[in-house]
């Protein structure tokens, strides 16, 4: 079987089918990618003269001041790159760019002061009623196996709002390392753009590339060691964008497949999330009580360095990204789980091998090694 899927996915057919509808993704992606290489140093610069800076110590890993307000160029680019292409005629589009900018622009404030566990809960609130009854970006039915449609009704509300919220706590929770929230909301925006090809929703297509370009683009200065953060600014942008975008695809496909996707692609940080609830509640902390319990920070004491900690969360999320696409109709991406769990435990080997240089005390052995890279 998996032959027959191999031989499918690299005919020439369908590697034609497949160029031709990535086509409309291709320049909101290098356009929104460009847009924050040009915007970051500029952020930068401005968050240093307003202070928006990240100090070392306590929780903190990152041994040097570091500026945040990264939202800003994140979101930037990304309202560019879908205005040029799309422009602002669809309700839809014009919701998605209005509430990520209020949420860019609100916590801005706590990216140069800090705010309150509580008072940050209430403004993520109010964002998302904010899509819900402003834009009417809600959740309104689920589709049973067999085409059977269930109206929510007045679920609809709540759901949605426990979605949004969600979404924007997972992301910034996620955000703890060099680098791991902006390459994996990039991969789950990459899947997102490809399920909105089978649906040929072309403005999603284009929104979740812009997505995922403003996130690579801003890999280069976030990657590690970051020469700037994103911040509460971006994470917050991100995780509306992305539980925004999911909404939007509820319209033109069951929500089993709108949802399901980017929530097996995020599985490993939701777990995180949820499981950091029920551990700060069952050692009788507040739920904002922050720790260094989370799988990227297990992943560190474990003795692995920011990079392979990011390379093993982009890894999971492109697998598990495919597998959801692949659960929901994209059979032919079987062939591309299968080379991703290839090339992702090459990589994290040779990434372990080069520290195993550094403990084996044999002269031959360390020289069949080139000296690993300083970090």
């Amino acid at each position: 079987m998996a032959s027959i899927y191999l031989e499918d996915f690299f005919s020439r057919a369908f590697l034609g089918s497949l160029a031709s509808s990535l086509v409309p993704a291709v320049g909101p992606l290098l356009l929104a990618a460009a847009a924050t290489v040009v915007l970051t140093p500029a952020v930068m610069l401005l968050a240093r003269r307003v202070g928006a800076v990240a100090v070392p110590g306590g929780r903190h890993i990152h041994l040097s001041l570091t500026p945040k307000l990264g939202g800003w160029a994140l979101y930037l680019a990304f309202a560019a790159a879908v205005a040029w292409s799309l422009g602002v005629r669809d309700w839809r589009i014009v919701g998605l760019l209005s509430v990520c900018g209020f949420a860019t622009l609100i916590f801005t404030y706590d990216d140069r002061f800090q705010m309150p566990p509580w008072t940050k809960l209430g403004i993520e609130t109010g964002l998302a009623l904010l899509a819900i009854f402003g834009f009417g970006m809600k959740i309104g039915f689920f589709t049973l196996p067999g085409g059977h449609v269930v109206e929510l009704g007045l679920l609809a509300y709540p759901l949605t709002l426990l979605w949004l919220v969600g979404m924007q706590n997972t992301i910034n929770l996620l955000d703890g390392i060099d680098g791991l929230a902006a390459g994996v909301v990039g991969i789950v925006a990459v899947v997102l753009a490809v399920a909105a090809i089978s649906k040929q929703d072309e403005s999603e297509v284009i929104a979740a590339a812009a997505l995922a370009g403003c996130c690579f683009g801003f890999l280069i200065f976030n990657f590690h060691p970051a020469k700037i953060f994103m911040g509460d600014s971006g994470s917050h942008f991100l995780g509306l964008a992305l539980g925004l975008l999911s909404i939007l695809g509820v319209a033109k496909v069951a929500v089993g497949l709108a949802l399901a996707v980017p929530i097996l692609a995020l599985a490993v940080p939701i777990a995180d999330t949820a499981w950091a609830i029920i551990r700060r509640r069952r050692q009788g902390r507040a739920i904002s009580h922050a720790d260094s319990r989370h799988i990227h920070h297990q992943l560190l004491d474990f003795g692995m360095s920011q990079r392979q900690a990011c390379l093993i969360f982009y890894g999971a999320t492109a697998i598990l990204g495919a597998l959801g696409l692949m659960i929901f109709g994209h059979k032919r991406i079987l062939a591309v789980v299968v080379v991703m769990i290839l090339v992702c435990l090459s990589t994290v080997a040779g990434e372990r091998l080069q520290d195993v240089r550094r403990l084996v005390p044999v002269p031959g052995f360390r020289r069949l090694l080139p000296a690993p890279e300083p970090e």
